[in-house]
């Protein structure tokens, strides 16, 4: 089991790398990647079991023992979050076998996937600074493929954008890397942590947790660095937007998470409470973006927005009870944001238009599709029992702990902005007067909602079984208050 850590990294390498050798073989292609993903999903599987019952897992690549060589570590957080990813890559691959069409296929669709679960799932597993770097710019340069593929002139208007802001922010991520090593003399975020806390230049680390608040929030789109998402994010189609959604921001958030639990405790009244600050305008920006547009795509990534709001918001309290509620949102947003982008591609798929507006009365010819579409919508907005309503109550449960109030009232009152957004679109768009519409099959409608429809069914489980689940979170959120633990496991001192 000493190299389980590496195969949800390494499966999807070795398949990409194959699958590129069938370029033109659109079935074959199918079939690699869907059996080689379950495969990255069954091994996730097997870490998420070995992480709860061993603890936190480590791999020293090329034998060279930390903190001088590379290390993977997989705590709870990590585990989860790549299974989710493995997750959520999986549903995305079958859904784009009807979706996506042949010509972006025949163009390294499947490859570029797999290349971009290795660059998220690797972000996950890495506890190397620079390799973080490294695993990100993985990512991205998948992302930048992704974003163009099918050469739509607002693809690539948009994909200039993107690719724009990513190499400026990638340039400042080695900087910052660069200044964080020149005060600490290592890369092993254990070993950094542990050295950070005989610094005595409180004001040197403090610029440095700006700096990669600056970098990881550009990424993870907080307030105000989120101008790029809403463009660059509407330009790609269903598929690759669901990826995006439910993917690229996380890693930022995530980055966020683990440097600010493990190295920037040093000053938390003044990175942690701007932090708090920027998450509360990030809520407060997403929450002006979904009820301001009747395009459901553009509803949906605003809700991204919120919902980095308030898992950063959680994590802004260092209060045990809401970093856990953060992690618990985190997953539950990752599969209901994949689940409501899929769904919304079947209604534009039948409609022919993104325009609720233009849409209505769905429910008639597809009602698995509109009740379908109104689970997720209460899973999202936080409607109990469903998942979306734990991992808040976790939140401001932590922050009136804390005595954060104001934070915890904006969660709640985005939490009605949230339903009267999705609302919104179930109303006009799955309700409303029926319309003539382009022909679809109902059998090819129907397998697109059935791969949504998973994610769904995923969604409202993990909220039912939150109890069963609950200990592993909790594991997950003991390593983030109690750092040394973390620092125990991969320097086994």
């Amino acid at each position: 089991m000493i190299n389980l850590l590496i195969l949800p990294i390494l499966i999807p390498l070795i398949t990409a790398t194959i699958l590129m050798f069938f370029s033109k073989q659109v079935k074959t292609q199918r079939t690699i990647a869907a059996v080689s993903t379950i495969g990255t999903v069954i091994a996730s599987v097997i870490l998420v079991i070995t992480v709860s019952k061993e603890g936190i897992q480590t791999l020293n690549l090329g034998s060279w023992t930390a903190p001088f060589g590379i290390t993977l570590v997989s705590d709870m957080l990590s585990a989860l979050l790549v299974l989710t990813t493995s997750i959520i890559t999986l549903l995305v691959t079958l859904y784009s076998f009807k979706s996506i069409g042949r010509d972006r296929e025949r163009f390294y669709y499947y490859p570029v996937v797999q290349f971009l679960l290795v660059g998220v799932n690797g972000a996950f597993t890495t506890g190397d600074i620079f390799n973080l770097f490294v695993f990100f710019e993985v990512m991205l340069m998948s992302s930048y493929v992704l974003i163009v593929l099918g050469g739509t002139k607002v693809q690539l208007r948009e994909g200039i954008k993107y690719i724009l802001v990513n190499v400026i922010s990638s340039a400042l991520f080695v900087i910052t890397v660069a200044y964080l090593y020149s005060v600490v003399g290592t890369l092993n975020m254990a070993d950094i942590s542990q050295k950070i806390a005989s610094v005595e230049q409180p004001g040197i680390l403090t610029a440095i947790a700006i700096l990669f608040l600056i970098v990881f929030g550009l990424k993870g789109a907080i307030f105000p660095l989120y101008f790029w998402l809403p463009g660059s994010y509407y330009a790609p189609p269903t598929p690759i937007l669901a990826l995006f959604g439910a993917l690229l921001t996380k890693v930022g958030v995530y980055s966020i998470i683990r440097t600010y639990t493990l190295f920037f405790y040093h000053d938390p009244g003044f990175t942690h409470e701007m932090l708090g600050i920027l998450a509360i305008l990030t809520i407060v920006v997403g929450c002006v973006g979904a009820i301001g547009f009747w395009d459901v795509k553009k509803i949906i990534i605003y809700n991204i927005v919120i919902a980095v709001g308030v898992i950063l918001f959680g994590v802004s309290t260092m209060n045990g009870e809401a970093m856990e509620g953060s992690i618990y949102y985190l997953i539950h947003d990752m599969i209901i944001k994949a689940a409501l982008f899929l769904l919304i591609g079947v209604m534009i798929s039948i409609t022919g238009t993104t325009d609720v507006r233009k849409m209505g009365g769905l429910i008639k010819e597809y009602p698995w599709l509109g009740w379908t579409f109104l689970v997720a919508a209460f899973s999202l907005a936080g409607i109990p029992p469903l998942s979306g309503f734990i991992g808040k109550l976790l939140i401001l449960k932590g922050s009136f702990s804390s005595e954060f109030y104001v934070g915890a009232f904006v969660i709640l009152a985005s939490s009605l902005v949230v339903l009267y957004s999705v609302i919104k679109i179930f109303l006009n768009g799955i309700w409303g007067v029926p319309k003539e519409y382009t022909d679809i099959s109902k059998s090819h409608a129907r397998y697109l909602w059935a791969t949504s429809a998973v994610l769904v069914l995923l969604s409202v489980f993990y909220g039912l079984g939150a109890d069963a689940i609950r200990p592993l979170f909790s594991q997950a959120a003991e390593v983030l208050v109690d750092p040394q633990i973390y620092i125990d496991a991969v320097l086994k001192e």
